[in-house]
């Protein structure tokens, strides 16, 4: 194992056996955080980490990893068999005043879609029993970028369209603090774009930011820090910048990937290796680069191009595939 990827993995191992201590900095505390929903179902296990004021932080795992139970337990929605919630320092609780700090997109919201996007906006702020001169439209329109559009029929928004609606949703009270639950999720690539930049807006604005995803250039283009999730446990945890580099990524460009494939298999000090057209991905594990490539060559192979990567996507691969090894 990459040394650097072994402290970040023996970091996530600590922080499950010892809880952190509240930091006066820490929006979120999660401390050996635990959802089992039966016997057979274990839904988190023993999650701890932090997320320190100003970070865009992103929850990343496969779909089924836990993601959406951890924020549905920070909101007070699901109850934890163990373990506990901090919020801004102070634990959280079902219909704690600290949920007015705290924006969150967690499930579909429903609009009416007779109604205008500002009038949805509008009855949604009414229903909380507060009056509208205290809900912050202006600003929450302009992150979201509605222009117009916003006084139309909801009946006529995109997926794109509502999404951003959702967002200006959430931002009517200024939080604090942000939880989306794969943002993106169903957009086309313009509208992910946009999304994302938004979120980086948010950001700039102060806001801290907890997002769940599975798509790995969201985490990697948005966020400044990350934890990999996998069956309900953390697999490792850092800045997007350390996990990154944590992992030693060779891409090859091969005359017979089907043939290197083969050779590979059989090398010891390679975690793995993954055609990606026109060749493969090899995350290392010890193996120096020259003797990978001289132990394809002498198996026949010829080797046309050796080139480092430094990519989230390699760094999750390898690291789910140990885990589930």
């Amino acid at each position: 194992m990459n040394s650097d990827l072994g402290s970040l993995r023996t970091a996530g191992a600590s922080q499950r056996r010892g809880p952190p201590a509240a930091d006066s900095e820490a929006v979120i505390t999660l401390r050996n955080l635990t959802k089992r929903y039966s016997k057979d179902v274990l839904a988190v296990d023993g999650l701890s980490l932090e997320v320190k004021q100003g970070m865009i932080f992103g929850l990343l795992g496969p779909n089924g990893a836990g993601k959406t139970t951890v924020l549905r337990m920070i909101l007070g929605l699901v109850h934890p068999t163990a373990g506990e919630v901090l919020l801004f320092g102070e634990r959280m609780r079902p219909g704690s005043p600290l949920l007015g700090r705290v924006g969150a997109l967690v499930d579909n919201p429903l609009f009416v879609p007779h109604l205008s996007g500002m009038d949805n906006l509008k009855q949604f702020w009414l229903a909380g029993g507060q009056p509208l001169e205290q809900a912050h439209f202006d600003k929450a329109l302009e992150i979201a970028d509605l222009g117009s559009a916003v006084n139309r029929k909801v009946r006529t928004y995109s997926h794109g369209m509502l999404q951003r609606l959702a967002l200006a949703q959430v931002l009517l009270n200024r939080p604090d603090l942000l939880l989306l639950d794969e943002p993106t999720s169903g957009l086309d690539p313009q509208e992910m774009r946009e999304i994302r930049e938004m979120v980086r807006r948010l950001a700039q604005q102060g806001a801290t930011i907890f997002l769940s995803s599975h798509i790995l250039a969201e985490v990697e283009q948005v966020c400044t820090h990350a934890a990999v999730m996998n069956r309900g446990r953390l697999v490792a945890i850092g800045s997007v910048g350390e996990l990154v580099g944590a992992a030693n990524n060779v891409y090859l460009e091969v005359d017979d990937v089907t043939l290197a494939m083969r050779v590979l298999t059989g090398i010891a000090g390679i975690r793995y290796a993954t055609p990606e057209a026109p060749g493969i991905s090899v995350q290392l594990n010890g193996l120096e680069r020259k003797k990978l490539v001289a132990a394809l060559v002498n198996a026949g192979v010829g080797v046309e191009t050796v080139a480092s990567r430094h990519r989230l996507e390699d760094v999750f691969i390898g690291m789910l595939q140990e885990d589930d090894g």
